[in-house]
């Protein structure tokens, strides 16, 4: 009986891709923030933070909050953000940037630079489920306070696609459980229609003093 040589050629040729595919290949969720975490790390080995605390997590918007423990003075907070980062990679870090800590509460900002790196209101979504339903599964009675996608004026364009993120991961929230929704619109837009620029420094994306005040005092009646 005569063999084809059909499987040998395909088999071959599976082998080939193995080779031209990265053996570390990941998504968005990498160990780009490696570095990061650790210095986290390190940092509370020197002092380790109270468990039970609140933890603030998520993007830039976190990481450059430096008036943070003064601005919530008298509450446990501890600033764990790591600017740039996806709701994936925070679900990648979940156990060493979250579980670890034990939070009673977790306010997290993220969504804005995965809709900037190409990802879907849809995407943002399930991201965001994923790393609630995580957080949960380890913490049942965690409070998880989402800031939402705010406006600014450089990604001002993407302002539908915030929009449609933030209606989504609106209506997941009032349909769950100790899940709060903070809404940044309504006090970041002037009477002509655009994000207040006293709210953002320099590069029209990060908050301002005025943009943290503002965070601060949307943020503080779901701390108690």
């Amino acid at each position: 009986m005569t063999t084809t040589p059909y499987p040998s050629f395909f088999h071959a040729a599976a082998l080939a891709l193995l080779f031209l595919v990265p053996a570390h290949a990941e998504t968005p969720a990498t160990n780009r923030f490696e570095k990061d975490i650790a210095a986290y790390e390190q940092a509370d080995k020197a002092s380790p933070p109270a468990i039970g605390g609140i933890l603030f997590t998520g993007a830039s918007g976190i990481r450059m909050w430096k008036t943070l423990v003064q601005d919530f003075a008298g509450l446990p907070v501890i600033n764990r953000g790591f600017g740039g980062s996806q709701l994936s990679d925070s679900i990648h870090f979940l156990d060493r940037v979250t579980l670890r800590y034990r939070p009673r509460i977790i306010v997290i900002q993220a969504g804005g630079n995965d809709l900037n790196g190409g990802k879907s209101p849809e995407q943002v979504l399930a991201d965001f489920k994923t790393y609630a339903e995580k957080t949960r599964a380890a913490l049942p009675e965690v409070k998880i306070v989402l800031l939402n996608i705010g406006p600014s004026p450089k990604r001002w364009q993407q302002r539908e696609k915030q929009k449609q993120a933030n209606q989504l991961t609106l209506d997941y929230i009032k349909a769950g459980k100790n899940l709060v929704y903070v809404d940044l619109w309504p006090d970041s837009i002037g009477a002509d229609g655009l994000p207040k620029p006293e709210l953002y420094i320099e590069d029209q994306l990060h908050p301002s003093a005025a943009g943290f005040a503002l965070r601060t005092k949307l943020i503080r009646p779901h701390l108690q």
